[in-house]
């Protein structure tokens, strides 16, 4: 197994992308929080995935929410290997000056402020530990930004880049931080990223995909999945595109 031993912190793990990778990475053998600011999933996820899973709500955007879950993954655990900075948010697909102010505040919070706070929190451990690794779900929206997201695409570029600044200045303390960037996929928030899920509506976003279809959670599991494992140890630094082409 190629996580045995490890353990992890997913956020956003109550639903998409993030209930793939945490269901994956204890597939392989981590001991994983499932944390998520739906309670209710988040417990239904770790009960499918069992004893190596605890369940926690937070708000990855609220600093004490953040200390109690790497708290809480101490207490259980002993110890944070890996940890997966995948909740996110969006607005809906329409002009950037029809995005209220506190959609904005929120957007940026949710997928900027939390990986500031996450790091005031694990760096200093992992530090000491002497590794530790960090991945940040990005977005092909920092990449090739789509009309009518102006601002979710502006977080996510942010996110990007702090994930390369990150890389840099923790590279002498052996700690590697990645990102993965999906494109669209079948999550909660499709219709969002649309504006309205409808057949036409998803035809035509699914013809900007080289390879013919959307994203899946496995897909990104999988790639989570190697760029946390020892078989990345010499990756820091990468933003891997998991977009089916689409970034070409």
């Amino acid at each position: 197994m190629r996580l045995k031993d490890k353990t992890a912190i997913v956020t956003g793990a109550g639903s998409g992308f993030g209930r793939g990778i945490a269901t994956r990475f204890a597939l392989e053998g981590a001991r994983v929080g499932v944390i998520d600011i739906n309670h209710d999933s988040a417990v239904q996820v770790a009960n499918e995935i069992g004893e190596s899973a605890f369940a926690m709500e937070a708000d990855v955007s609220s600093d004490e929410d953040v200390s109690q879950m790497v708290q809480q993954s101490l207490y259980r655990f002993g110890k944070l290997d890996i940890l997966v900075n995948n909740a996110g948010t969006t607005h809906r697909n329409r002009p950037m000056t029809e995005v209220t102010e506190e959609e904005y505040e929120r957007i940026f919070s949710v997928n900027v402020k939390s990986v500031f706070l996450s790091a005031r929190h694990v760096v200093p451990l992992m530090k000491k530990q002497g590794y530790g690794v960090i991945l940040n779900v990005a977005s092909t929206a920092g990449v090739r930004p789509r009309p009518g997201l102006v601002w979710y695409n502006t977080s996510k570029g942010a996110m990007m880049t702090a994930t390369k600044a990150m890389a840099i200045e923790l590279a002498p303390d052996k700690i590697r931080v990645n990102a993965i960037n999906p494109v669209a996929g079948e999550t909660g928030m499709l219709h969002l990223f649309m504006g309205e899920d409808t057949p036409e509506k998803r035809a035509q976003f699914i013809s900007t995909i080289p390879l013919g279809r959307l994203s899946l959670p496995k897909d990104m599991a999988n790639a989570a999945l190697f760029l946390c494992s020892e078989e990345a140890e010499m990756i820091t630094g990468l933003c891997m595109e998991v977009d089916g082409g689409r970034c070409i």
